[in-house]
């Protein structure tokens, strides 16, 4: 990860080891969050349209080749990549797509039924959840939206730890990533990190 290493010293004692280990890493992910932040913010919005259209074809290669009967997907936030059109095609096809429901802070997600279409509203975090709640459980493949992302399928996130929680229990579910090439960073993850079965960039 990328980030200073060196701590200020205060007026009294350095904190242990442990703590300035922990200081460090915290430091270290705000500045890889705030760099992929920004690295999406830069791409031209028709270059971002195109590699949207190409991820989304992929989303449903991968479905025919790997048929489910509900598969999780998100609602695009922040300059994540919109696979709404992929969506339409892949519910016109008889799939049952559902949408996360943050229920609480340091929580697993949950997931609502939703078909394209109908309408949603922002929840309090802002996120779009369908309007009708409509629970169901876990489903068995999930979309799951990356900040960033290495070569061995660990993801970098928002930081809240909604996904690490929603993929703990066994079994899992199949997962897979949606990112942008640009977006391939060197980090090593955490004791807690699943990685992801596969990431789906326009490039791969």
């Amino acid at each position: 990860m990328t980030g200073d290493s060196r701590i200020p010293r205060g007026s009294g004692l350095l904190p242990d080891a442990s703590a300035r280990a922990g200081d460090i890493q915290q430091q270290d992910k705000a500045a890889l969050r705030n760099a992929l932040k920004a690295r999406r913010r830069a791409i031209e919005p028709a270059t971002k349209h195109a590699w949207d259209d190409r991820i989304g074809a992929q989303v449903v290669a991968w479905l025919r080749d790997h048929p489910q009967a509900m598969l999780g997907v998100y609602w695009p936030l922040a300059g994540e990549p919109d696979l709404r059109p992929a969506y339409a095609e892949m519910a016109e096809a008889g799939v049952r797509l559902a949408l996360p429901v943050v229920v609480a802070r340091d929580t697993a997600l949950e997931f609502a039924e939703w078909i394209p279409g109908e309408p949603t509203v922002a929840d309090r975090m802002g996120v779009a959840v369908p309007a009708e709640l409509r629970m169901v459980a876990r489903p068995p493949a999930l979309l799951i939206p990356c900040l960033g992302f290495n070569a061995l399928g660990y993801r970098v996130g928002y930081g809240g730890g909604f996904y690490d929680r929603t993929l703990a229990p066994q079994p899992r579910p199949a997962t897979l990533g949606v990112a942008y090439a640009c977006q391939l960073v060197e980090f090593e993850g955490a004791a807690h990190d699943v990685p992801l079965d596969r990431v789906i960039t326009e490039e791969t």
